[in-house]
This record gives structure tokens, C-alpha cells and sequence, in this order.
């Protein structure tokens, strides 16, 4: 006779079943944090030597527009070593944003729907590649603009000696903070996708919309009224873009029932 089998063994199969499971998905998230960490160092490695050119690549928006005579400064005793280090490392970490997102992508995907994967995957690349424009606005648009009005505006006698760790971390937050706010065309497309808010709800408070990408800007670039600004006009030209884009790929129908 098959053995009887009891509530109890009933009630710890499930468990088994919750935990073996959850211990897979922690298993296949290292994974994927390992292939992410393999590929930012495979970016890194090669790129380690260099770090002195790409510094100095990253200087010239300034370097250029500096008096004659002058120049930039490492002020802490460790700052000519690792601020050109940590410039590599960022810009490895940079490198491989698809890379990372493609390991996102198989950890997240298998538990999407078939639907939710073909709009997923779009997503993703589109707001790579946007923010990899925003940083390329910040660099070769933002940066000189900038850079120009403050060594003109200094006043006379004052030299223009920038620390080079100061001016990495300036960079790097205006780099972070455009390459986030290309993203809001993606931001507005999934609110209206969502049911969240419609194309004409979004319209509607333009005003608001405008003026709130004005405080962004103060929040997420340094204190000066040029980069600011700079943000927050190509801001609200990217919500136009997305309001657009949820206009024409996004049904009424659609937008409401989702």
C-alpha cells in the first residue's frame, strides 16, 4: 500500500517549493551581478593606462577657455593618482550600461509577460542611447557654455586655477544629471502606457511641467543659473517628445484600460 501522506508533509512541500525557488533567483542574481563586474573590468583593464589622456580629454572644455599662464591644480597629495583612476572607473561604468542592462534583462525577463517583453526591450535600448546623448549634450554643449561665462565673469587679479578633483566631480554630476533627464521622454511614454495620466492631462499642465523642470535643474546641477538652465529647456523639450510619442504609438483605448 502507498504510504499515507499527512497534512503536515502537505503543508512543508509548498514551503520547499518557496524556498528552493527564492534560493535559485538569489543564485541566477549573482550571476549576473558576476557577468556585470566581469564586463565593467574587461572595459577597465585596457583603458587603466590611458587614464592620464582621458583626464585630459575630460579638461578640455575648460582648458581651453583658461588665461594664459594658468592652469589646473591637484590640491590633496593622492589627487594626481586617483582622480584620473576614478575618471576610468566611471567611464567603464559608462561603457557597459548596455551590458549591465542586457544582465538586468535576463534576470527580470523570464517573469514578464510576452507583451511586456516586447515593449521592455525597446525601452531599454532607447534610454541607453539617450542617455548616452544626454552626456554627449553635457560635453560638448553644456561644458563650454558654462566654462566660457565663468573665466570671462572672473574678476580682476583672481587666477583661474581649478583643482582637478573639484572639476571631476562638477562633470560628473552634470554627466549624471542630464544623462537622467533624457530620460524623460521614456518617463512620460510608461506614466501614459500605465493609465497613469493621459496625453491630454499632460497637456493640460504644461505650465506646471515647465516650471517643475526649472527645479530640477536647481536640484540636480550645481549652483549656477547657466547650467540650470541649460537643463531644464532641453527638459521640457524631451517631455514634448514623449507627450508626442504617447500621442501616436499609445491608444486612447489602450492607455485607459492598462
Amino acid at each position: 500500500m502507498p504510504a499515507e501522506t499527512t497534512d503536515d508533509e502537505d503543508v512543508v512541500q509548498p514551503e520547499y517549493n518557496q524556498q528552493a525557488t527564492f534560493v535559485s533567483h538569489l543564485v541566477e542574481l549573482r550571476t549576473r551581478l558576476i557577468h556585470a563586474l566581469l564586463g565593467m573590468l574587461f572595459v577597465l583593464l585596457p583603458l587603466l593606462p590611458f587614464a592620464n589622456e582621458i583626464y585630459a580629454y575630460l579638461a578640455q572644455p575648460l582648458l581651453i577657455h583658461m588665461p594664459e599662464g594658468t592652469s589646473m591644480v591637484a590640491i590633496e597629495v593622492i589627487s594626481p593618482f586617483l582622480t584620473p583612476f576614478k575618471l576610468t572607473l566611471m567611464l567603464s561604468i559608462f561603457i557597459t550600461i548596455p551590458w549591465i542592462f542586457y544582465q538586468i534583462w535576463l534576470f527580470v525577463s523570464p517573469g514578464l509577460y510576452s507583451r511586456e517583453q516586447k515593449i521592455a526591450l525597446p525601452l531599454i535600448s532607447i534610454g541607453t542611447f539617450l542617455f548616452y546623448m544626454g552626456i554627449a549634450f553635457a560635453y560638448y554643449i553644456v561644458l563650454p557654455l558654462i566654462f566660457q561665462f565663468i573665466t570671462a565673469t572672473a574678476p580682476e587679479g583672481v587666477a583661474v586655477m581649478t583643482d582637478i578633483s573639484k572639476y571631476l566631480d562638477f562633470v560628473l554630476t552634470l554627466f549624471f544629471a542630464f544623462g537622467l533627464a533624457f530620460q524623460i521622454p521614456i518617463a512620460t511614454f510608461l506614466m501614459v502606457k500605465a493609465g497613469a495620466t493621459t496625453p491630454e492631462k499632460l497637456s493640460e499642465k504644461r505650465p506646471y511641467v515647465v516650471v517643475g523642470t526649472f527645479v530640477l535643474g536647481m536640484f540636480l546641477t550645481p549652483p549656477d543659473v547657466i547650467s540650470q538652465t541649460l537643463l531644464a529647456i532641453p527638459m521640457w523639450l524631451l517631455f514634448e517628445i514623449g507627450l508626442y510619442a504617447s500621442k501616436k504609438f499609445i491608444k486612447p483605448t489602450q492607455s485607459a484600460s492598462e
